[in-house]
Order: structure tokens, then sequence, then C-alpha cells
């Protein structure tokens, strides 16, 4: 059996400044994609998604849409 192909994207988001932001974006994302991993840097603002459903309009609107800017 063969793995699903996994893409990753990197996000520059503004406006996260704490533990409850992370786990807003992480949940907003893996709203999306419950599979995807996600790895966020709050002090550079870079959110890294890996997942294997998802395209990146998608994920950036839900990262959006918890009240982030998302940088194109």
């Amino acid at each position: 059996m063969t793995a699903p192909a996994t893409t990753s994207y990197d996000f520059q988001v503004q406006g996260m400044t704490c533990g409850h932001c992370e786990r807003a974006v992480t949940q907003a994302v893996q709203g999306v994609d419950p599979d995807a991993t996600v790895r966020i840097d709050r002090a550079s603002g870079s959110v890294h998604v890996a997942h294997s459903s998802a395209d990146r309009a998608t994920l950036a609107a839900a990262i959006a849409g918890e009240g982030y800017a998302v940088a194109a």
C-alpha cells in the first residue's frame, strides 16, 4: 500500500503572540485537514504545514478566519 503524497506550505502569519494563538492556528489548519502537521515559530511568524489533502488558498483562508494576517 502506498502512502498518500504529502505537500508542504510555509506561511508568514502576523499577530501570533502566545500559545493560544499557536493553538488557534493549528486547530484552524487541522479543521481543514485533520492529518496535517503544523510547526509554528512565533518569533519569526512562520507557519509550516505538511498535509495531504488541502490546497494553499484553503489553508490560508482557515488561518485568516481565526483573525490572523497571512502574507501571500
